[in-house]
């Protein structure tokens, strides 16, 4: 069973976007393995408290987020 597990920050995305991750995420899956996939692609949105996680040890927050330059 093909399983993507993708970890947010809370409250970042809307019900829209999380929707789209699991379509687009099913649809990266069937695309590999093919059709069979699709009926058991998992797909998991988790949202992740501000300040529940880091990178490069620093503590990231929703506020420390809004600053970064966007991609």
């Amino acid at each position: 069973m093909p399983f993507a597990n993708f970890k947010v920050p809370a409250e970042t995305l809307t019900e829209k976007q999380k929707e789209q991750i699991v379509t687009r995420t099913t649809e990266l899956y069937v695309e590999i393995y093919g059709e069979r996939a699709r009926a058991n692609t998992m797909v998991l949105v988790e949202e992740v408290a501000d300040g529940g996680w880091g990178i490069g040890g620093d503590v990231l927050t929703l506020a420390k987020l809004r600053q970064m330059p966007e991609a």
